[in-house]
């Protein structure tokens, strides 16, 4: 791992950071893929694999939902009771921990945006931002509220937000119930079984749900749920209900989306079975890359507008020089990325780190 022996990559685990690097360079490529304009211009070079990376690479998404969802028991509940008093300050963490990084990126995105206005016309690029708008990304209920991103992807810091919430709510509610540890974590456990098997038999199936948190609870659930079976000496006799359920679900309504969750969920499950969670892969560039994807996450759109307008205006329409400008753009996006994780990102997670400290309340990772 880079960098192992500082005290933030303490805890940090291999496999994790390996399936974010992967997940999040499907993201940009997709965005890539999906908006164009260089696409458009791209495409007959590569059809096949620029309708892919369109239509079926978003679908990476879902590793971040499930390993959110495994990362937040891990951290919060890892014995499937909540280990905080103060359920309200974890929200507030976590908020915090999400807001800050994007709300900078929400900037750089009018600003890049207002650029590429100038350079080009594609309906790709966000329209000028009012300020309703901008306090409704600020307080995550753009989506809710019915406002148009200000920024591809925005979507998911809101939804992550209600997903933690979710998640600490309902451990919190099984604590409330029953004040003894056992009977407190099998209420709970009992409680986002059910919340998840809704989400993936009905709320999952229908898009009117999809700015709120129950349409991504099944794939979030998975996550947490492969954390904690895995706890025991028989995992597989907690996995396997759990496979059996998700097929089941599948059968009723094919979702692909909902069949790379159970992979991802099952992947990360595999690897805490077996031990190489913390240690594999051993690479420097994987480690790095997954430390950094929530900043690439947030950047890389308006990186992407800014190289998308610059060579629509001086480029035309050539194939291969648009491919080239989509590479440049991928590339680009991870070395903005970079930037912005040791700028604002890193320093935003010590401040509040400090804080915590110095109030003496925990810092959940």
């Amino acid at each position: 791992m880079v960098e192992a022996r500082r005290p933030d990559d303490r805890s940090r685990l291999a496999f994790v950071d390996a399936l974010k690097a992967l997940a999040f360079q499907l993201i940009v490529l997709h965005h890539l893929a999906f908006y164009g304009p260089m696409s458009d211009h791209a495409y007959p070079l590569a059809p096949v694999l620029m309708t892919w990376l369109s239509q079926d690479a978003r679908m990476a998404v879902q590793a971040f939902l499930v390993i959110a969802g495994f990362l937040a028991a891990r951290s919060i509940a890892p014995n499937g009771a909540l280990l905080s008093n103060e359920p309200f300050v974890l929200m507030q963490q976590r908020y915090l921990k999400l807001v800050t990084p994007f709300l900078a990126a929400v900037v750089i995105g009018i600003v890049c945006a207002a650029i590429a206005r100038e350079l080009m016309v594609h309906d790709s690029i966000p329209g000028p931002p009012t300020l309703p708008q901008i306090l409704a990304h600020a307080l995550l209920l753009q989506g809710i509220l019915g406002y148009d991103g200000l920024s591809a992807g925005v979507w998911y810091v809101a939804i992550d937000f209600q997903l933690f919430t979710l998640l600490v709510a309902i451990l919190w509610l099984a604590r409330g119930v029953s004040q003894r540890g056992a009977a407190t974590a099998a209420i709970g456990a009992s409680l986002v079984a059910s919340l998840a098997l809704s989400s993936l038999y009905h709320f999952n199936r229908d898009a009117d749900w999809d700015d709120w948190g129950v349409y991504f609870f099944g794939s979030y659930g998975l996550g947490v749920a492969g954390y904690w079976a895995t706890n025991g000496r028989r995992p597989l006799v907690w996995l396997l209900p759990l496979v059996a359920a998700v097929i089941a679900a599948l059968l009723l309504d094919y979702r692909p989306r909902i069949a790379v969750a159970l992979l991802v969920a099952l992947a990360l499950s595999l690897a805490r079975m077996l031990g190489f969670l913390e240690s594999w892969p051993q690479s420097r560039v994987l480690a790095y890359l997954g430390r950094i994807s929530y900043s690439v996450f947030l950047i890389h759109f308006p990186i992407c507008l800014l190289i998308s307008g610059t060579f629509s205006r001086f480029a035309g329409s050539d194939a291969w020089i648009n491919l080239t400008g989509m590479l440049f753009a991928w590339l680009a996006s991870i070395a903005a990325g970079a930037l912005f994780y040791h700028w604002v990102e890193s320093p935003a997670q010590r401040f509040f780190r400090g804080a915590s400290s110095a109030s003496g309340v925990r810092q959940m990772p």
